[in-house]
């Protein structure tokens, strides 16, 4: 079966790679094997195996300006290129020879990416020089054991870097979580109480959840926890929970460990009023308020994609890739001085690194929704095939991603990122003259800017990133919440039925509907190279002065000390509105013509902070969050904030543990951390589906030009401009 369909059937069916829909004929005692998986993705219309196992409808195709094109023959052509088709086919077969794989019992390969060139050589490379070896990390289970390998592609070499133990496990596999959903079908009391709860096994829909880790009774073990929903009468099964019902499912043995029912006296939600599909809805209640609206480019876009990862625009160029756990990686990020011609570095390397989800109810069903979506689930793995006119805009270009399923066989994820140039009616720079001045002077500039963009579904709820590159050198990074809450049943209809002590750990929404408080907490890896590599950072603190006797008719203002942070502890950084502050990352060897040293500054957002107690399990292994700026001297094996393997961590590994070392930053190669965080409180109006929220955080330059890098740029002028007339007047 062709990688493409693969993808179609796991990506696009499954809503998320972790969620799995099943109507279920004759269970048998086994769960189905990825070949199996991979037979049925291929049938239509229902893709059904060969033991009359019923997986999921296939959805019809949609309508595309962009067809999904073959990747079998692509080459890099790259350093940071991702690893191709053929490569990933090439890792298989030298794995396949391999003694691990050979032996008895089960394997599984987690992750299969490039094992990036040392930072120094790629810096060194130029457009045109031979590509440097390429080599592939793979994190691979085999008896029981997890171990990291680099596979040589040109000598078939493989080196084992690490083996077992370790305190947590490696990013679960699709296959992982398929076959964790369908194993509690294997138990006949996970069946009896299905029915008995009144649902019929035809309408049952299943999540795979990460357990977190809560001591040693969960050592040993590769353990996730099932709960299920009703999808009768409604696609929106979130809606309607199976309360309280939660299963222990080993990973590995893919036996039912526990089961515990403490819902039954819940009542399962009612379907009514919870479908979100536009098809669904009643032509006479249909919103059409809104015109059609487009961004039309007569002359083409402006940006460019070569060699299919090198991005130009305007004055920037990057290196743009998807990846299976960070979703989008930009590297190698440079913008052109305007005064020199030369292009300039700003960031070698920028990715999500981890996402900390907390839910805060502490009861048994819930307490360990502590999720990890990147280290556990994969957050480019639950990126969904964007949908033009409506993710993207015209003249929006689209790559996939290329990534390898659990026995190493490479599928493409189609569609996976879009890039575009936006532009909202803001404004770049403007002054108009004061009349009194006598002088006729309205200068403005249209704010146009470059948006790489990714959504993941990761299972009830959409996640969408962007990075924004503007012409004055600013990268803004924009991080929206949108999707399904995850919901709580409860026994109560409306607030005036609570008791008042009792607390519902969130917003009764619906009938029977509880929106249950949870944080959302995305850390950003952003290894800044302004300049060059050595940095240093700086706390540039804003302090209320007073002025003395008879200084001034004031009595106080503002100064702004430059604190440089020698060790990481100096650099760790809590918000605080009232004690504000400028934090800058900057080169102290490069300056502008006056003598400032040329930088870049974290200019944050809106954002939030963890109230959780730092002794809290799911906050040890979130210790991440615990600031929301951090900044460590270059380590390449330091990239994942929650630590390489998450899955049921400790939290010893992290990235707070790391900085606790202390080292030296000054005048470094070092990596910038920013935590970007959401509190929800849910509302009505996030049912059934939530309208999108979003917050960013700039990073932008300070002293790193001369002047304003834009003044050269010109206006818009009415003859340059398409001339659309409505359709009302045509």
């Amino acid at each position: 079966m062709e990688a493409r369909n693969f993808l179609r059937f796991i990506f696009l069916s499954l809503s998320v790679a972790v969620l799995i829909l099943f109507t279920w004929f004759n269970f048998p005692s086994a769960p189905p094997s990825a070949t199996e998986i991979l037979d049925c993705a291929a049938s239509s219309p229902w893709c059904t195996s060969s033991k009359n196992r019923i997986f999921q409808p296939k959805p019809q195709p949609v309508p595309t300006r962009r067809r999904s094109r073959s990747h079998e023959r692509d080459t890099p052509r790259h350093p940071l290129d991702p690893l191709t088709v053929g490569e990933i086919n090439r890792v298989k077969a030298i794995l396949s020879s391999h003694a691990l794989f050979q032996s008895p019992g089960p394997h599984s390969l987690h992750t299969v990416e490039l094992e990036e060139p040392e930072k120094s050589r790629v810096l060194e490379w130029e457009r045109g020089n031979p590509l440097f070896p390429r080599k592939a990390s793979v994190v691979a289970r085999a008896r029981g054991v997890s171990h990291v390998l680099i596979v040589d592609l040109t000598t078939s070499e493989v080196i084992v870097q690490r083996t077992g133990p370790h305190s947590g496990y490696p990013t679960m596999t699709v296959e992982d979580m398929t076959t964790a959903t369908v194993a509690p079908l294997a138990s006949a009391e996970f069946n009896r109480t299905i029915a008995g709860r009144g649902v019929d096994l035809t309408d049952l829909a299943c999540l795979p959840i990460s357990t977190g880790w809560y001591g040693a009774a969960e050592e040993g073990r590769r353990l996730i926890k099932v709960q299920c929903y009703s999808m009768k009468d409604t696609v929106n099964f979130y809606m309607r929970p199976i309360e309280g019902l939660t299963v222990i499912v080993d990973l590995d043995t893919k036996q039912v460990v526990e089961l515990s029912d403490k819902g039954a006296n819940i009542p399962i939600p009612k379907a009514a009023n919870t479908d979100y599909r536009f098809s669904s809805v009643e032509p006479n209640r249909v919103m059409d308020i809104l015109n059609p609206i487009s961004i039309e480019q007569p002359k083409g876009p402006s940006f460019t994609v070569e060699d299919d990862h090198l991005v130009k625009w305007a004055n920037w160029e990057f290196h743009l890739k998807a990846d299976a756990r960070a979703g989008v990686i930009i590297s190698r990020a440079r913008v052109r001085d305007p005064d020199t011609g030369k292009f300039r570095d700003v960031m070698y390397k920028g990715l999500v690194s981890e996402l900390f989800v907390p839910y805060m109810d502490p009861t048994d069903a819930w307490y360990f929704k502590t999720y990890m979506d990147a280290g556990e689930y994969g957050f480019g793995l639950q990126a969904m095939p964007l949908d033009p006119l409506n993710d993207c805009p015209r003249n929006a270009y689209y790559m996939d991603g290329v990534f390898a399923a659990a026995d190493g066989t490479p599928y493409v994820q189609s569609n996976m990122i879009c890039v575009f140039e936006s532009y909202a009616g803001d404004i770049g720079w403007r002054h108009s003259e004061s009349p009194i001045t006598g002088m006729q002077i309205r200068e403005v500039r249209p704010k146009v800017t470059l948006v790489v963009r990714m959504a993941a579904s990761v299972a009830n709820y959409d996640y969408i990133v962007d990075w924004e590159f503007q012409i004055d050198g600013l990268i803004r990074i924009k991080v929206g919440l949108s999707g399904i809450l995850m919901v709580k049943g409860t026994q109560y209809d409306n607030t005036n039925q609570v008791p008042n002590q009792e607390n519902l750990y969130g917003t009764l929404l619906s009938e029977n509907v509880i929106g249950v408080i949870h944080d959302h907490y995305i850390t950003f890896y952003l290894d800044m190279d302004v300049d060059g590599s050595d940095n240093s950072f700086a706390k540039v603190h804003l302090q209320r002065e007073k002025t003395s006797p008879g200084e001034s008719r004031r009595r106080s203002y503002l100064k702004a000390t430059r604190n440089v942070a020698k060790t990481e502890k100096e650099a760790q950084i809590k918000l605080k509105l009232y004690d504000p502050s400028e934090f800058h990352v900057f080169n102290p060897t490069k300056k502008t013509r006056v003598g400032n040293p040329v930088g870049y500054k974290v200019v944050p957002g809106g954002t939030a902070a963890s109230l959780l107690d730092l002794d809290d399990p799911p906050q040890r292994r979130g210790g991440f969050t615990n600031n929301q700026i951090w900044v460590t001297p270059y380590n390449r094996s330091e990239q994942w904030a929650g630590g390489l393997f998450v899955y049921q961590s400790h939290g010893e590994d992290t990235l707070a543990v790391w900085s606790e070392r202390d080292r030296p930053i000054e005048n470094k190669d070092i990596v910038l951390w920013y935590t970007l965080g959401f509190h929800h409180v849910p509302c009505q109006e996030d049912f059934p589906i939530m309208p999108t929220v979003s917050s960013s955080f700039d990073l932008k330059p300070v002293n790193f030009f001369e002047s304003n890098p834009i003044l050269r740029i010109p206006p818009n002028v009415e003859k340059d401009l398409p001339v659309c007339k409505s359709s009302s007047s045509a």
